[in-house]
């Protein structure tokens, strides 16, 4: 008997994406609301109930009602909003995170999954506070370029609107500078650092793909810490992962498009760069799909992992 998936949000940026890759495999079955139905909070509800696992792809308050649905019952959900990523009772759905997190998410009821830039951010620097390589009480600062698709529903239809020509920009666009971005706190709380980045975000012409860069500069670590150690780190934390690539080491300089934020769109495959300065400073970078990896494929990893099925089935790397 197929396992029953219920997307609750099928229509917005992230559900459509999962809808879409979980759509061409024939090993699960999955539920929808017609469409007249679609916002009938009942009809979602028996949806939810009806199913094995249940994707969340809804506003913060949304999420947290039709979370609430399954106290009681044996319906696992994984929610795509970030209503629940730092809240107790919840797992952070990011296999990658630590090596007991995929038994955590095996057993797990509720999954939260995590945020793009989070995914990028967490990634690169919680190996190296691990392994003593960056001090936890560093506050680095992190500049991160997306596609417009990152913002949802509002941003897509902002940057698509033939009067503004936002698409015809030469250059990023900054935003969220002068409040606390929502992907803060699971940075903190799963990054293995004590203090707050310094985050910089911004959004760019193009529809998908996500550039991360974290700087470190040289004052900030810890002896012994130099780019090559910290490369090392990397790539013995990844070494054997599908959807992880810590990059070869190299002191050249990149070229123009090594760097492409565009360079991992349609996979679920996240790119990692160390680049080191002659001065000790280094800088680390993450390539990824903000809709793959960062949102609808690490989801579905979840997914897999939670129905005992081979974590890559149904994705690209």
């Amino acid at each position: 008997m197929k396992p029953k998936v219920y997307i609750d949000g099928e229509v917005g940026t992230t559900g459509l994406r999962i809808r879409q890759w979980l759509g061409e495999r024939g090993d699960l079955e999955l539920l929808s609301v017609p469409e007249a139905r679609r916002k009938d909070p009942d009809a979602r509800r028996e949806r939810v109930l009806a199913s094995d696992v249940t994707v969340l792809c809804l506003p913060d308050d949304a999420a947290r009602e039709a979370a609430s649905w399954v106290q009681g019952t044996r319906v696992r959900v994984i929610d795509a909003s970030t209503a629940h990523r730092v809240a107790a009772g919840w797992v952070y759905g990011l296999p990658e995170l630590c090596p007991e997190q995929r038994g955590a998410i095996a057993t797990a009821q509720l999954i939260a999954n995590p945020g793009c830039y989070a995914s990028a951010f967490i990634l690169l620097v919680r190996p190296l506070a691990d392994r003593g390589l960056l001090s936890r009480d560093i506050s680095p600062s992190v500049h991160a370029l997306s596609g417009y698709s990152g913002g949802g529903r509002a941003m897509i239809q902002r940057w698509e609107d033939a009067a503004l020509d936002l698409r015809s920009l030469p250059y990023e666009a900054p935003y969220a500078y002068t409040r606390v971005h929502k992907h803060i706190p699971e940075m903190v709380a799963f990054g293995g650092l004590h203090a707050q980045p310094q985050f910089l975000p911004a959004v760019g012409p193009f529809a998908c793909g996500m550039r991360v860069q974290v700087a470190l500069p040289a004052t900030s670590l810890p002896s012994g810490a130099d780019a090559q150690a910290i490369w090392r780190a990397l790539h013995e934390r990844y070494v054997g992962e599908t959807f992880v690539h810590v990059a070869p080491f190299r002191s050249a300089e990149p070229d123009e498009q090594a760097l492409d934020p565009r360079r991992c769109n349609g996979t679920n495959r996240i790119e990692l760069h160390v680049l080191a300065h002659p001065s000790g400073h280094i800088v680390l970078l993450a390539i990824l799909d903000n809709l793959g990896k960062g949102a609808a494929g690490v989801a579905i990893q979840s997914l897999n992992i939670m129905l005992g099925l081979p974590e890559a089935t149904g994705l690209s790397a």
